[in-house]
Formats: structure tokens, sequence, C-alpha cells
């Protein structure tokens, strides 16, 4: 039997930089290069080489867009990768909006950091700019869902529909007498926006995310909980800031506040999305309806309840107004982007809420605002927390416990071990307990940098 492995580079004990080497006589294929994201000591990964050798990496295959399983694919490139990065045509018109966008923030970010001087480096220094973002972009292929194809010498692989966002996938990897299934982020069965996932296929070895893997969404009615939040803040003439990832939650939350002002819900106050990236993102809707639930008309709908803002200076008008509106602006878990800027502005004033509507990795801000912290820091200085801090778990584009089991159940076929991944220690654990139990197949939690034979 010819010699096989599969490394953990990522996602490991974390929601963040996702990254798993498969290497089969001697050919090596990436599934995923995600920036890590959340604490110190994740965050200092992304400035340090890759555990493996990007320039004998053959390809990738990247199971979807979100930054934390692609964002990484300039420094890739930029350390000398010069293979394919092979994705759905969803996830390639995505990236080549989200990877010069993550470049250009970073960008401007360090600029901003030397201006106001509060970085510990000087000076401060994007991870990969707008170039190495262009570089990395030209070497990406597009298969459709369902078709093979081959990402290196002795692999076949296809794509199949995981929901969560805009062209996300399962990828199905065989090679020699070998297959492995990656989860990639599987999302809920019934999303409002994005169509379920396919039935898990048959492997010899599957990788499955556990972000949500100790917990099941509450059942309330997103937009009965969505319009309660922002009735409650209008009320008291507040305004509601929502962080939200440019993919996927942007889209979710313009779907249901346009259904709620259709349905006369939803008080008469400005709706803005300040962020072009989500703005490019929400555009894309329009052309790809192959995982989408919408018509057309209602993707015209959903593409015009909020006022688009793009420019720099129209963003800091909105921090200089006293109305009442509805923020919607990157990014998620409020690590960076215009959000941070307005969180600084509206965070003190208890008039105001903000709306956090998905997972919140460990060492974020919006991980610290969610654990009811008093003050947190914002460009190298402390900002009070006197604005309502609310969540809505479940407008969570992943799959929770119940669901992640049941996709699994999907399939009668037993697979020799299941590699569980993308959640944090507490969240993988749960689910390893749960799989062993009820299905009573092989489970394991794998750590950083390990390596199995396959």
């Amino acid at each position: 039997m010819s010699s096989s492995t599969l490394g953990f580079y990522g996602a490991t004990g974390t929601v963040t930089g996702s990254k798993y080497l498969l290497t089969h006589e001697r050919h090596r294929v990436l599934i995923d290069c995600g920036m890590f994201q959340g604490y110190k000591q994740l965050r200092e990964r992304n400035w340090q080489p890759f555990p493996f050798a990007a320039n004998h990496v053959d390809s990738v295959v990247l199971t979807h867009a979100h930054v934390d399983h692609s964002g990484a694919l300039p420094l890739l490139t930029k350390q000398g990768f010069s293979g394919a990065i092979h994705a759905t045509e969803g996830s390639e018109a995505l990236c080549r909006i989200l990877l010069p966008d993550a470049a250009r923030l970073q960008e401007q970010d360090a600029l901003y950091a030397n201006r106001k001087g509060f970085s510990r480096h000087h000076p401060a220094m994007p991870l990969y700019d707008e170039r190495d973002a262009q570089q990395a972009l030209a070497r990406f292929e597009s298969h459709p869902f369902d078709r093979n194809f081959e990402p290196a010498k002795g692999f076949e692989a296809s794509f199949s529909r995981a929901g969560h966002i805009l062209g996300a996938a399962c990828v199905h990897m065989r090679f020699g007498d070998r297959s492995v299934l990656f989860s990639g982020d599987l999302g809920r069965p019934h999303d409002p926006l994005i169509r379920a996932p396919t039935p898990r296929r048959p492997a010899d070895y599957v990788v499955i995310e556990s972000t949500y893997g100790n917990r099941r969404h509450d059942a309330v009615d997103p937009s009965d909980a969505l319009a309660e939040v922002i009735a409650r803040t209008i009320a008291r003439g507040g305004s509601v800031i929502i962080p939200a990832f440019s993919v996927g939650r942007t889209q979710t939350l313009l779907l249901l506040l346009e259904r709620l002002r259709e349905a006369g819900r939803l008080a008469h106050v400005p709706i803005y999305l300040d962020s072009p990236m989500a703005i490019a993102a929400t555009e894309l809707y329009r052309e790809h309806g192959e995982t989408h639930r919408l018509d057309p008309h209602e993707v015209q709908r959903m593409c015009g309840v909020a006022q688009y803002v793009r420019e720099v200076e129209d963003s800091k008008q909105l921090d200089r107004g006293d109305q009442p509106m509805i923020l919607i602006s990157a990014s998620g878990m409020a690590t960076g982007g215009r959000v941070v800027h307005h969180l600084h502005r509206f965070l003190p004033d208890a008039r105001n809420t903000v709306l956090l509507t998905g997972f919140q990795a460990g060492g974020t801000r919006g991980a610290k605002l969610l654990a009811g912290d008093e003050r947190i820091r914002i460009h190298g200085e402390w900002v009070e927390v006197g604005a309502e801090i609310a969540s809505l778990d479940m407008l969570s584009a992943h799959a929770d416990q119940d669901e992640l089991v049941a996709w699994l159940r999907t399939s009668e076929h037993v697979p020799r071990r299941v590699f569980i991944v993308h959640g944090e220690p507490d969240a993988a654990e749960a689910l390893r307990v749960r799989i062993t139990t009820e299905l009573g197949w092989e489970c394991a939690v794998p750590e950083y940098r390990d390596e199995i034979e396959l």
C-alpha cells in the first residue's frame, strides 16, 4: 500500500486558520489556506513561515471563500507556491472580492497605526498587499459542483454543496485506494438564504467542522428576534450597530430586514450597509443563483433595502450624526475594518445596541463584548462599553451539534475514522463524545501540526 498522510496545520483548537495537507506518493494537495484570527498567539502564526514548504505544494483545493479558509492564499504564493487553486465558481467570484479587499484593509490599518503611533511595530506592515492578492487570484481554476477534476498527480477531487455561504463546498478527495471527505463549513438545512448541504458522500475518512459542536441553536424565529432588538433600541433613541461577515451573514440580515419592512414590522429608520466588500458580495447573488434559494425579484429586493456606503468620508459621516439608524458593517468578529471605527463612536452610549450575529472566536473584540467586558481596546485606547450587547445566535450559518450529526447520518457508509476540526476545545470534544457514543464511530481531535498516516 502506498504511503499517504494528512497534516493538520490550522483550525485545531480554534475556528480559524484552516489548512489540511494531504500527501500521497510525494504529491501534496492543500485543502484550504486560511488566516488565523483571535488570540495574539494565533494571529502571530500568520507572520511565521508555513509549517510545510509552500513551493512543494502541488495545488490548493478551497472549500469556500471566508478569510479563515482563504485569507492566507496570498501568503502562500508569496512564499513560493506556484500551483493551481481549485474552487467552485461562486468561491472564486467571492475571492476576487475578498482577497484584494483583505489586502487593502491591512494596508490601511498599517497606515493608520503608523499615523497614530499605537503599533508596537515600527513601522507597522501589512501581512500582504494587493499585488500579492492578485498573484494568488491568477492561480484560480473554477469547477462546477459534482464534476471530477485532478488537482495533482494521483488525486481525483469533486465538490458537493455544503450550504453555509455562496459557493461553499464539501471536498471529496480520492487517491490510491483511499478517500477523504472534508466538510468545510456546513450550513443549516433550513437557512432562509442558502440551500441545504447535500447528503454526505461515502469516504474512508471524514474531516468535519465543529464550530457549534457543543451547542444547539435557539429555535426562536430570527425575524422575530431581530425585530425585537431593533424596536427596543429605536424606542430609546439609539442606533443598532451590527458587525457582520461580508459574505453570508450580511446578505441574510438584508433579506430579513427587507421582509420585516415589507411586513410593516420595521421602524422607518435608515438602514446602511457600510462595507465595500459586503456590497460587492451582495451583488454577486444576482449572478450565482445555483447555491441560494431566492428568485431574481427577491434578490433585487434584498439588494435594495439598505443604502450602500462606499466612500470613506461617507462612512465617517455616519459617526457624526445622532439620529437612530441600523448600520451593518464588517467585520463579523469586530477584528478590523470600518465597524471598529463605528464601535469606537457608538459603544459608550447606553441608547445604542451592538448586535452580534454569529460565532465570536476567542480573543476577538466580538467575543469580549459577548463575555460582558466593560471596556475594550480600540486603536490603542480603552473604550467604555455602555451600549446594550445583544446576540442572535440562531442567525449562524454553521450547523449546530444536532445538524452536524444529522448530516453524518445522511450516508449509511461508516468511515474508518472521523477527524474533528474547526472548533474550540470544548466544542470539538463534545462532538467527539456524541459521535462516538451515538454512532459508534472512531473519532479523533487532532492537534496543531499533527500528521496522520491514512
